[in-house]
């Protein structure tokens, strides 16, 4: 009997097993064109703007919004290393639509050019954009949420522990997909017979580019890798969604322990047996309920 799921064991057998390093990084940003601004579609507003400092944000707006709506900030994935936030556009567009929220999609500097805490200073820098400016946006201050997938949703646990401790812009619930928390997982020994699109090989270049050092050694910051925060108290509610052949697993479902122990009300989400990133591949049935779920948590959250 497979370990996969049955909606994605037939994929799972012709996924190869690669692992990312410097030479596809570099072939892979070689690929990919210069990002064009976001295409509006029936019900949703697209932009693409220039924040103070001169990063560059999609804003994706319901229309017909007659009041201020929440705001969500998405922050793409790509192990640190690659992607951009048009990759998600449709999945942006598609929360705009389905919670009539305002969503934020910022840029942010990839590593190993640039190493922590560059992205961490770009997405801060994009947060408080996002709640300085409510008023023009037409959104509600008190009600945001930081949210992403991957490497994304690690980053997005570090900004919200930042956000946290800084003070200054509230962060009303945080949405982490299969995120990215612990660069000390490198050195554990994990089966990875199962294992698709993110490897233990790609995981060490990943936090290795992001740190630039070795992963897994002392005094790493907790807001670059979230799961070393020994302080979790006052985080906002949160949503964590992971498959059991996820190289995350583990990690994020002790985060998610973690969270709960310390008085935060946390909602896993745990899918048997799915992949890293599966939900981006295809249209399996799986993948379709794995993002009503997170619907579904943001609408209660956001209620």
């Amino acid at each position: 009997m497979s370990a996969f799921h049955p909606d994605l064991a037939l994929l799972a057998r012709f996924l190869p097993r690669f692992a990312v390093g410097r030479r596809l990084v570099k072939l892979a940003r070689r690929l990919t064109p210069e990002p064009s601004p976001p295409r509006s579609s029936p019900g949703v507003s697209a932009s693409l703007r220039t924040i103070p400092g001169g990063g560059k944000v999609r804003v994706f707006v319901p229309e017909g919004a007659t009041r201020p709506t929440p705001a969500m900030l998405w922050i793409h994935g790509g192990g640190f290393i690659i992607g951009s936030p048009a990759q998600d556009d449709e999945l942006a567009t598609t929360f705009a639509r389905e919670l009539g929220m305002t969503v934020v999609a910022p840029t942010y500097r990839l590593a190993p050019e640039h190493p922590f805490p560059a992205a961490m200073d770009d997405l801060y820098a994009a947060l408080a954009w996002l709640h300085a400016s409510a008023d023009a946006l037409q959104v509600r201050p008190d009600r945001i949420v930081v949210a992403g997938a991957s490497a994304g949703g690690g980053l997005a646990a570090g900004l919200t522990l930042l956000a946290r401790d800084r003070q200054q812009v509230p962060v009303a619930f945080q949405m982490l997909v299969y995120p990215m928390l612990d660069d000390r997982t490198v050195g554990r020994t994990i089966d990875g017979k199962h294992h698709r699109l993110w490897t233990a090989d790609s995981n060490r270049f990943g936090w290795t580019s992001y740190l630039g050092r070795e992963p897994g050694g002392a005094e790493v910051p907790v807001y670059a890798a979230p799961a070393r925060a020994e302080a979790l108290a006052g985080s906002p509610p949160t949503w964590i969604g992971v498959g059991t052949l996820d190289l995350f697993h583990d990690e994020d479902v002790e985060y998610a322990r973690r969270l709960t122990a310390a008085g935060v009300p946390v909602e896993l989400e745990v899918v048997p047996g799915v992949f890293h990133a599966f939900d981006r591949i295809g249209r399996a049935n799986v993948s379709k309920q794995f993002l009503a779920g997170q619907i579904a948590a943001l609408r209660r959250a956001l209620a």
